[in-house]
C-alpha cells in the first residue's frame, strides 16, 4: 500500500539515526539469513530498553560501520575478516559461569542473564589502541548487578573475564596466535562502577556475532581490547590476572589499559583518533572523555607506571 500526504515518512517518526540503523541493520540480516549465516529469527529479535541516564549526547557510529569493522582475533586477525567467520559460532544455548571468591557460584544461562535488570540503551564512545573509535549504542545493564547475585567475599580484589575458544570455528585458536582462551581482567572496583557494562545488544538489536554475541564486557574508558567477548566465566580472584595480551606483549599492553593520550602504545601515538566515518582525526581525550566519572579511582597511581 502507499503511502498517503497525510502520513509521516518512518525517518520523521523516528529519530533519524535509529530509522538509518533499523535500515541498515533488516539489509544486513536479511543477506545474512538468506544466505544460511544468520537464523531468521534471530534477524528480527528486538530488546526492550530504556534510555541511560549514562549515554553520551553524540550521534553513534552507523550499524553497517559497527558490525562491519573492529576486532574479534579468534576469527580473525583483519578488521572485517571477522564478520562472516563469526556467523558459524552458535550462541544458543549459552551459559556464563561466575565462580572464584564468591559466596553464591551460579551458572547463568543466557536467558537467565537477560532478566536479571532492566536493559538500557547506552551511548557510550569506544576507543581502540590501534587510534580508531566509535560511538556504539549498546544494550545492557552494569556488571556489579550480576557480580551482586554471587555475593563477592572480602577477599575478592579482581576480576577474570574468559571468553568462548573454540578451535573448530575459530581459525586463529587453532593458530595459537595468542595463549587462549581471551582473558582479561579488571580490579573489582573498576568492575563495580556504574559506568562498567554487561552489553547482550546493539541498536537495540540481539547483539550480532561479529560484535561478541551473546554477551560481552563494555569498559567504556579503556581501551577496546579490555572489553572481553562472548564470555563463559567470570571469576572473582584475589590476584591481578595476568591477561592474554600482558602474557603476549606485556611492553605494550598493561593490565589497566585506560585511555590516555600521554602514553603512547610502542607502535601508535594515542594523542589523536580517526572516528569510523569521519576524514579528519580529533583529538584523543583522557579517559575517553570519563574522567569525570573515573579518574577518583586511580588517585596516586602513576599512569604511566600503571598503564
Amino acid at each position: 500500500m502507499s503511502r498517503t500526504h497525510s502520513e509521516p515518512p518512518p525517518s520523521e517518526i523516528t529519530p533519524r539515526h535509529l530509522f538509518e540503523r533499523r535500515r541498515d541493520f533488516l539489509r544486513l540480516a536479511g543477506g545474512m539469513a538468506a544466505a544460511g549465516l544468520l537464523p531468521a529469527a534471530l534477524a528480527a529479535e528486538k530488546l526492550d530498553t530504556r534510555p541511560s541516564p549514562h549515554s553520551i549526547a553524540e550521534t553513534p557510529t552507523r550499524y553497517k560501520d559497527i558490525t562491519g569493522y573492529g576486532n574479534y582475533l579468534e576469527f580473525s586477525s583483519s578488521k572485517s575478516g571477522h564478520v562472516e567467520a563469526s556467523q558459524a559460532m552458535r550462541t544458543r544455548p549459552w551459559a556464563v559461569v561466575v565462580d572464584g571468591l564468591v559466596a553464591r557460584p551460579t551458572t547463568f544461562a543466557i536467558e537467565d542473564i537477560l532478566r536479571l535488570a532492566p536493559l538500557e540503551e547506552r551511548i557510550y564512545r569506544h576507543r581502540c589502541v590501534e587510534g580508531w573509535s566509535m560511538v556504539v549504542p549498546w544494550a545492557g545493564f552494569p556488571l556489579a548487578t550480576l557480580l551482586r547475585q554471587v555475593e563477592p567475599l572480602g577477599s575478592a580484589k579482581f576480576v577474570e573475564f574468559v571468553s568462548h575458544a573454540d578451535p573448530a570455528i575459530m581459525p586463529n585458536v587453532r593458530r595459537q596466535l595468542l595463549d587462549w582462551p581471551y582473558l582479561e581482567g579488571l580490579r573489582l572496583d573498576e568492575a563495580l562502577h556504574p559506568l562498567t557494562l554487561l552489553a547482550v545488544g546493539l541498536y537495540g538489536e540481539v547483539l550480532p556475532n561479529p560484535n561478541g554475541a551473546p554477551v560481552r564486557l563494555v569498559v567504556p574508558w579503556k581501551y577496546g581490547f579490555k572489553s572481553g567477548k562472548s564470555i563463559v566465566r567470570i571469576r572473582l580472584v584475589e590476584r591481578q590476572p595476568e591477561t592474554v595480551w600482558m602474557k603476549a606483549v606485556p611492553d605494550e599492553y598493561g593490565f589497566y589499559a585506560n585511555v590516555n593520550p600521554q602514553v603512547d602504545h610502542q607502535r601508535w601515538s594515542q594523542k589523536r583518533e580517526r572516528r569510523i566515518g569521519e576524514f579528519f582525526k580529533r583529538e584523543t581525550l583522557m579517559f575517553n572523555g570519563y574522567a569525570d566519572q573515573v579518574a577518583g579511582l586511580y588517585s596516586g597511581m602513576d599512569l604511566r607506571k600503571h598503564f
